[in-house]
């Protein structure tokens, strides 16, 4: 059974200028049970926050109480089968969408900001192209995979395509169907993390165990079901995004950090500079990798702020 149950939520542990979301609740995205959380005040404007891959909600724990504390209303979510959201048979970019657009259906009507990082950039690219009267502005925080020459193939080739990526999922489920997660303590799930995050400090690490895991009798196991892996099923490849970029019509916004490291996209600002579209500009971060906003939350925060203007 997913891990949905707040109440044996760990006590708060201790990390500098971390918070703990204000609020919580489920919502029934089309039978997925779905986490979603808020930071600041609740008649406050909505932004709307998605983590990346491998992640959750609370990995914003530093980053959205500092945009709350602008006049804003902070609202992010759990991703199907992370952090407190429920499991589901199968993923793909399609049902990350449609979560996506439960989460704005509960949040109201009107359009809305948005901030996504890593495949939560991506999915919000995605999100944009399709249903552009949902997103007010977008701000995309390393999430535009790219490489230099873009590959594309023929609509038939798609159909084969989606035949054997289905069937090598499938494949996939049946060898992981019985699967659990290595439990460990704290301080070895968090050396784990380390191998795949190398720029983020112990401590950070060691706090992210305690709000993205849950301690079971033989040890804590991270809150992320254990069948999933990178990417999706289905005709798309993650360097498809950039090719949704040039034709965004509201103000967006793209950051990428100078570091490379394991889990980022490899994005060049070259890559990103020429599909900007009309109302879109880049900003580059010396110093930081793939996670800009845990490295440098003040600063992500002061860049997104002015960009996003007054809370309105």
């Amino acid at each position: 059974m997913p891990p949905t149950d707040f109440a044996s939520a760990p006590t708060d542990p201790a990390f500098p200028g971390a918070v703990r979301p204000h609020r919580r609740r489920t919502i029934d995205a089309h039978g997925v049970a779905v986490s979603m959380v808020e930071w600041g005040d609740e008649s406050s404007p909505p932004v709307v926050f998605a983590h990346g891959g491998f992640d959750f909600a609370e990995t914003f724990n530093v980053f959205a109480p500092l945009l709350a504390a602008r006049g804003w209303r902070v609202v992010s979510w759990d991703h199907r089968g992370h952090g407190h959201s429920e499991w589901a048979t199968l993923y793909s970019v399609e049902a990350d969408l449609r979560d996506a657009m439960a989460v704005l259906d509960h949040v109201g009507p009107a359009p809305v900001p948005m901030v996504g990082h890593s495949k939560g950039g991506a999915i919000s690219l995605h999100l944009a192209d399709a249903a552009p009267h949902r997103i007010r502005s977008l701000v995309n925080l390393d999430g535009i995979p790219s490489r230099s020459s873009l590959p594309d193939i023929a609509e038939h080739e798609r159909t084969r395509m989606l035949a054997s990526e289905i069937s090598g999922w499938l494949d996939h489920r049946r060898s992981v169907s019985n699967k659990a997660r290595r439990p460990g303590t704290v301080a070895e799930l968090a050396e784990r993390r380390g191998r795949m995050n190398p720029r983020l400090s112990p401590e950070w690490l060691r706090y992210l165990v305690q709000v993205g895991g849950r301690e079971d009798a033989d040890g804590w196991r991270w809150r992320i079901d254990p069948t999933l892996r990178m990417g999706g099923f289905g005709p798309w490849r993650p360097e498809w995004t950039i090719l949704r970029v040039p034709a965004l019509g509201m103000p967006f916004l793209a950051v990428l950090g100078t570091e490379t490291e394991v889990m980022g996209w490899g994005t060049r600002p070259a890559d990103v500079a020429r599909h900007l579209p009309p109302q879109g500009r880049m900003a580059v971060i010396d110093g930081v990798g793939h996670f800009l906003h845990i490295e440098a939350p003040h600063a992500m925060a002061d860049l997104i702020a002015d960009f996003l203007g007054a809370p309105r």
